[in-house]
C-alpha cells in the first residue's frame, strides 16, 4: 500500500550554512519574541526543534518559538512584529519547506547561525502529496514530495541534534563543552527510545495502521510499519464513499483495528471513517505543539504514548 500524506509540506535539503545546518521549530510557553537576554537566543519555528534546542542549549539558551502551542505549523502566518524581532535573535532553527512564511522570513533576517533541519538527515518522498489548499504557497522540494516529518524517526531525529549542536558550539564558543555534554546526554535519551520502539513493535499480530494525518511515514519505515492515510481530505470535511470501502477492504484484509488521529486537528475525519469500517479510535500524536491535550509534557513522553497506542491497535504480543 502507498504511503498517502494529508496536510503536509515537503522540505528543501539544501544547507543554509557552511556546516550544513538547519533550524528547528518548537510549540510551548515561549513564543518567539522573547529575544534580546543576556543567554545565547534561539528562535525556533516548532516544537520538536525547541526541544532540541532546549535540551542541548540547558541554562545557557533561551529558546522560543514561532508556533504557539496549539497552533497548527503548517498553516503558521508570521505577525509584522515577529518578523522583525527574527534578527535580533543569536541563532535561528526552521526546517526548510514545511512553512513557507517562516523561510521567507528567515531568508530576509540575515542571522549569521541560520540552522536548516533538512540539510542534517536525509529527507524521503514518502507517496503523492495532496494540497487542499488552492492558495498555499509550495515549494519545488514540497511539490516533489519530500516529508518532512523527519522529527518522528528518533534516529533521524539524533542526527539533527547532532548538527544542532555543533551549530552552537561553533556559535557560542564559551559553553561549548556544556552543549556537546547536554547533547551525548540527549542522543543517549533517543537511542533508548529507538530500542523500545524496535523491541515493542517487533512482534506484532499486523503491520498496517491507519491514521488521518500521514506524519508517521519515517516512523513506520524505521519499524518495519505501513502507514495508510485518508488521501486528500479537509480534516474537518468526511472522507468519499469510495475511499472509506477501500479502506474498509484495507481493514479486513491486514487485520486493522484502529484509526489514528491528532490532538491539532478535528477527530471528526477518523471517527466517520471509524464508525463506517466498524473500527476503534485512538490518538498518534505527531508532536507539533505541546497542549493540555497532550499525552505527556514533552517529546520523549508524547513518543512513549504513541508507542503504547500503536502497540495496542497493532497487537504487540
Amino acid at each position: 500500500m502507498n504511503v498517502r500524506r494529508h496536510r503536509i509540506s515537503g522540505i528543501a535539503v539544501t544547507a543554509v550554512t557552511a556546516l550544513g545546518l538547519g533550524t528547528l521549530s518548537a510549540c510551548s510557553d515561549d513564543s518567539a519574541g522573547a529575544v534580546g537576554t543576556d543567554k545565547f537566543d534561539v528562535v525556533t519555528s516548532f516544537y520538536p526543534l525547541q526541544y532540541l534546542a532546549q535540551q542541548i542549549g540547558g541554562e545557557h539558551v533561551n529558546a522560543t518559538s514561532l508556533t504557539e502551542p496549539g497552533q497548527e505549523p503548517h498553516d503558521l502566518e508570521l505577525s509584522t512584529k515577529q518578523t522583525a524581532e527574527l534578527g535580533e535573535a543569536d541563532a535561528l532553527l526552521y526546517l526548510k519547506g514545511l512553512q513557507p512564511a517562516v523561510d521567507k522570513a528567515v531568508a530576509q533576517a540575515g542571522v549569521d547561525t541560520t540552522v536548516d533541519a533538512a540539510s542534517l538527515t536525509k529527507l524521503e518522498d514518502h507517496g503523492d502529496v495532496e494540497h487542499e489548499h488552492a492558495g498555499d504557497e509550495h515549494s519545488e522540494e514540497e511539490e516533489h514530495g519530500l516529508d518532512p516529518h523527519i522529527w518522528l524517526d528518533p534516529v533521524r531525529y539524533a542526527q539533527v541534534a547532532s548538527g544542532v549542536a555543533r551549530a552552537f558550539e561553533k556559535a557560542d564558543p564559551d559553553h561549548a563543552a556544556d552543549y556537546r555534554k547536554n547533547a551525548d546526554a540527549l542522543a543517549k535519551k533517543l537511542a533508548d527510545l529507538n530500542t523500545r520502539y524496535a523491541n515493542g513493535l517487533k512482534d506484532t499480530r499486523t503491520k498496517v495502521f491507519f491514521t488521518n494525518h500521514a506524519a508517521f511515514g519515517y516512523l513506520a519505515e524505521r519499524y518495519g510499519l505501513t502507514q495508510e492515510a485518508v488521501f486528500g481530505v479537509d480534516p474537518e470535511s468526511e472522507p468519499s464513499p469510495a475511499r472509506i470501502k477501500q479502506l474498509q477492504t484495507e481493514a479486513k484484509a491486514d487485520g486493522v483495528t484502529t484509526v489514528f488521529y491528532e490532538t491539532l486537528v478535528s477527530d471528526k475525519t477518523a471517527k466517520t471513517l471509524a464508525r463506517d469500517a466498524g473500527l476503534k479510535t485512538d490518538v498518534l500524536d505527531p508532536i507539533e505543539g505541546i497542549t493540555e491535550k497532550s499525552k505527556g509534557t514533552d517529546y520523549i513522553q508524547v513518543m512513549q504514548s504513541n508507542l503504547a497506542a500503536l502497540r495496542t491497535a497493532l497487537g504487540a504480543k
